[in-house]
């Protein structure tokens, strides 16, 4: 090959390069202002929704009514749209319809309003997910570059929803395939993050922090108790999906009718909350983590948020688990943290990140997410925690659809659905 022929191809590779890289800047600018808006206005609706429920307690007794009305709109849609086909858009052709996004945006905040138990994350995948697809389809992108898209638009509305840019970008490039992240969708998630977290915090919406907490030094005695309380986290991991597989699974069994399942389901609700006296269990309970962090929790919290949860989304409410796990996380952390001898509101901070990293098996996500929610002095403490967490949690997970590539156990390829 001559000198000539050399520079020339070389001119012609950095051109590609710089074209590329002008292209996925704009693109990720575009999906971050829409999924920035959609999720800051989204997030401003499940405020109005649970500011609403907490000063109207009736409310509460339309939640049966509520899940009909969901069941009816999503009976309009011909096939199954959930977090699963997100997720399988990425690694595949399958598409990702339009109507996802208004369909889980109207029933994630009916299922808030009316006080079933459900997060919001699920939404926000769904939302960033068909934001994504669709504006890929307008763009006239190839496959290849569709797929970069949905992580773009999955890591912009999740970091509007939650102000964590940094979580929300490993978390969509780590979700998919565990073990192998697409880094060539590493700029347009950041950037898309980043551009999606600055426009809600325009809309006066606050990043998810807990200031309280105060971590202590590391130290042989701090790292033994970490790695019992995130130990049993991870049992709790085990316990939080498989009773979520279960619940839906005699739920479908038992009750073959989905408008009867989904009316039972709400109906159990209400009289679970009448039972029980608290609205503590409705809705995402975010102010129950608050107290969490601040050293107080029941001890049988964690057991009914699961209860509640499992019920909830095998009814056919809509939302997501993240945040009920959180909400499981940092109260049986807290319980368990304080026997153990920690701190009860540094229990609650290890539970919470602990419980994310085990139903979601993103150990690197997790760990940014205890940075940004936290702060730096944790580093060392959570490193411990997602790592004790990811591998005593098994193979379970959230999504089914999700594929954990490598053994958490030795350096084997084992290409598993998370179960």
């Amino acid at each position: 090959m001559t000198g000539d022929v050399f520079m020339k191809e070389q001119l012609l590779s950095s051109f590609e390069y710089i074209k590329t890289f002008f292209k996925w800047m704009a693109i990720s600018v575009l999906v971050g202002v829409v999924g920035g808006v959609t999720g800051s206005l989204f997030h401003m609706c499940i405020d109005f929704a649970t500011e609403t429920r907490a000063e109207n307690g009736w409310i509460l007794y339309f939640l049966p009514i509520g899940g009909l009305v969901i069941c009816a709109l999503y009976s309009l849609t011909k096939t199954k749209v959930d977090t699963n086909r997100v997720i399988e858009s990425i690694r595949s052709d399958k598409n990702v319809p339009w109507y996802m996004a208004p369909l889980i945006f109207v029933s994630t905040v009916i299922t808030h309003l009316l006080g079933g138990s459900a997060g919001r994350e699920g939404a926000a995948l769904q939302l960033g997910g068909s934001i994504g697809y669709n504006l890929g389809k307008v763009l006239k992108l190839r496959e290849n570059d569709l797929h970069t898209i949905v992580m773009s638009g999955m890591s912009a509305v999740f970091a509007a929803l939650f102000g964590t840019p940094l979580t929300a970008m490993f978390f969509a490039l780590e979700v998919t395939n565990v073990g192998v992240m697409y880094y060539a969708a590493f700029l347009p998630c950041v950037v898309s993050a980043l551009c999606a977290s600055r426009i809600a915090l325009l809309f006066g919406l606050s990043p998810v922090k807990f200031s309280s907490v105060v971590f202590p030094g590391m130290s042989v005695g701090i790292a033994l108790k970490t790695v019992a309380l995130a130990f049993l986290c991870a049992l709790i991991c085990i316990v939080f999906c498989r009773a979520l597989q279960l619940c839906e699974h005699f739920s479908e069994k038992y009750i073959k009718n989905k408008y009867i399942r989904t009316f039972v389901g709400g109906a159990v609700i209400v009289l679970l909350t009448v039972v029980l006296r608290t609205t503590d269990y409705n809705g995402a309970g975010m102010d129950v983590i608050t107290r969490a962090m601040q050293g107080q929790a029941n001890w049988e919290a964690f057991a009914l948020k699961i209860v509640f949860t499992a019920i909830t989304i095998a009814a056919g409410f809509k939302g997501g688990e993240i945040v009920p796990a959180f909400f499981v996380g940092s109260t049986f952390g807290c319980v368990a943290g304080g026997l153990l001898g920690l701190d009860p509101g540094v229990g609650a901070a290890i539970g919470f990140i602990a419980l994310f990293c085990g139903v979601v098996n993103c150990p690197a996500a997790s760990v940014l997410l205890a940075l940004e929610v936290f702060g730096a002095d944790s580093a060392l403490i959570f490193a411990i925690v997602c790592g004790v967490s990811y591998m005593m949690s098994g193979y379970c997970g959230l999504y089914s659809s999700q594929k954990i590539m490598y053994s958490k156990l030795e350096a084997k390829f084992v290409n598993e659905h998370a179960k």
